[in-house]
Order: C-alpha cells, then structure tokens, then sequence
C-alpha cells in the first residue's frame, strides 16, 4: 500500500530498453504479490499444480525476470525481514481485508458474478514464507541474486541505490521516496494492458522514472519534509490525520521547520496513535544491511527444468525454451559487460 503520494510525484514514462546495463534493486515482496493478484484464471483461481501449491509467484517471476534479462536489465530481488515493530497494525489490518476479501471471492462465484469474483480474488492474495522461499530457489537457479533484508525490503532496495551499488530501486509503493533512494521506478515487473477495476476499460502500463530531487525540487522542500507529508497523509507505520490528504498535507509541511510543528498544524499529537517522531527516525534511518552480496551466475537451465516443470508442473517444453533463450540473454549481457570493463 504504501504512502499516498501518487497526485504529488514528478515521473515520466520510460521504456524498459532504456534500462538496459543497469542494475536495479527490486522490491521482491512486493512483485510476488502483483503476480499473486495478476495472474489467475477469468473467475480468480490462481495457478495451481498438481498438488494443488499455489505457483502464480513462480510463473510471474520466472517469465518477467526473463523479459527483463532480455531487455538486458540486471534485476537484484530484495526480500523483506521482520517487520518493524510499528507495522503490525497495518499488518492485521491486511489480514482482515484479504480474509473478507476471500469471503466475498467465494459468495461471488456462488452467484456466478465471475468478474466480481476476479476482483475479490486479486484482493485476497496471501504471500507465505514458502512461496518467498520458492522465489528464491527460482532465482538461484536464473542465476539472478538475491538480497535478505534485517527488515523492509524497499528499505534495503533504498540504501542500495543510495550508496550507488545499483542504478535505482523498484517498488510499486512511494515509501521508497521516503526512505530516500534517489531514482524509484514503477511498473517494474508488470506490463501490458491492464483492465480497470468494476470497469470495462484498460490502461497501458509501462515502466516510470520517478526521481526525488526533482520531486523535492519541484515543491521547494526536504526529504525531512517530504516524510513529515507522509506521516501527515498515513503511512504502513501510521494512520493519517483525517481530512488532510497530500496537497493539504504539502501546504502544511512546506511552512514548518520541524516535524512537531507540522503536527501541531495538523491539529497536534494526540490525533496520532504512535508517535510521530518515531515514524520520522524510522524513515531517516531504517535497519539495513551493509553485508550482502549481489554477484549474477550462470542459469541453470536443467536445475529450472526440474523445479518448474517436474516438481510444479509447468509446461517442460514452454520452460526448457525460455530457459535456454534466457540462459544466452545472461551469457551475452556478461560478455558485454566484460567487454565494456576490458575497454573501459
């Protein structure tokens, strides 16, 4: 979910080609559960193997990683750790919306309302640790790596992109702003059209740069006041004040020169169920990892034959092709890359 600051942001639009050579740190969780969502069938079941294990995840991140090696992109998936101690309301509160989400999915194909029920579904998706685990055993044998985060992925993805060990993080939420990494780009690992919810209507979705010093640039303001809008607005660690939404909250933190003067604007404290100043020092300074490592292998195109076809079922004939053809888009992205490391 995230902050609320998609009215606010400075983006444009970029194709995925023009990625190419750089590497981008991906918020894992966060496009397992766009496939989770995305990919089901017309009345909301997801992909399924013979032993009935849920493999949405699987499929989306194997074909769309593909797409990216392809495209010649260096994707470095980012998992989330324990959750920081402030977040689990919202954490609870996203249990109760996919459980009743879940209900209302099963009430709908009852009454055969099979497009209700798709959008009931998409709203139940649960991400377990076997399915991250799952992702991750996939990417090992892609050749793709891998990061463990103490805590938020998109944290972790952040600083990465901070100390310039990748080009930009990518996450679908605006927290990544906050947390201060100086490119984020959207729409990553989803493309295509997409069909507008409860209409009959698509969008195209295509990748968007979005870069925080022209955001900041263009209000005038800090990433400190950038934060102090979040708090103001909500964020996964806070509920925000009612009635102020992102440009009431922009008014209010581009005249204040602290964050407890932006409270007291806001109506003061009290209207906050933790404190405020926590939510800022998180934001300024999350828990992150120094030690990890990010180094690109050599796919292993029996070791994916096996996992995805033998043990989950897909189509050995559909993998062992993507297999190969991805296999010879990282062989030839490696030797490029040696090659530029040799002439540079």
């Amino acid at each position: 979910m995230g902050v609320a600051l998609g009215g606010l942001v400075a983006r444009e639009e970029i194709a995925l080609e023009s990625l190419a050579g750089k590497r981008v740190a991906v918020d894992g969780n966060n496009a397992l559960y766009q496939f989770l969502a995305i990919i089901r069938g017309r009345d909301g079941t997801p992909l399924l193997d013979s032993k009935g294990r849920v493999t949405s995840h699987l499929s989306g991140l194997f074909y769309r990683t593909a797409r990216l090696v392809e495209a010649k992109v260096k994707p470095i998936y980012v998992f989330d750790g324990e959750p920081p101690h402030m977040k689990r309301r919202t954490l609870d509160e996203r249990r109760e919306i996919r459980a009743e989400a879940a209900e209302k999915w099963a009430a709908a194909l009852k009454e055969g309302a099979i497009a209700e029920a798709r959008m009931h579904a998409m709203a139940s998706s649960r991400l377990t640790r076997e399915m991250v685990e799952e992702s991750k055993k996939l990417l090992g044998l892609m050749g793709i790596p891998s990061v463990q985060a103490p805590q938020e992925g998109e944290a972790q993805a952040a600083a990465m992109c901070m100390k310039g060990d990748v080009w930009a993080s990518a996450s679908q939420d605006y927290d990544s702003l906050l947390l201060g990494t100086p490119k984020l780009v959207r729409n990553l690992t989803m493309s295509g059209r997409r069909k507008l919810p409860r209409r009959n209507e698509y969008v195209d979705v295509v990748p968007e740069l979005i870069e925080l010093d022209k955001t900041l640039a263009q209000y005038g303001m800090s990433r400190a006041q950038l934060i102090w809008l979040g708090i103001l607005v909500g964020t996964d660690f806070n509920k925000g004040v009612r009635g102020i939404g992102p440009k009431k909250a922009l008014k209010i933190v581009i005249e204040c020169d602290s964050l407890s003067e932006a409270v007291q604007k806001a109506g003061g404290a009290e209207l906050f169920e933790v404190e405020p100043a926590e939510v800022e020092q998180y934001f300024l300074k999350p828990k992150v990892s120094e030690d990890y490592v990010a180094n690109f292998g050599q796919p292993d195109v029996e070791g994916l034959v096996e996992f995805m076809a033998n043990e989950h079922d897909f189509s050995k004939e559909r993998i062992e092709g993507a297999a190969k053809a991805f296999a010879d888009a990282m062989a030839e992205s490696t030797q490029q890359q040696k090659l530029g490391e040799w002439f540079g």
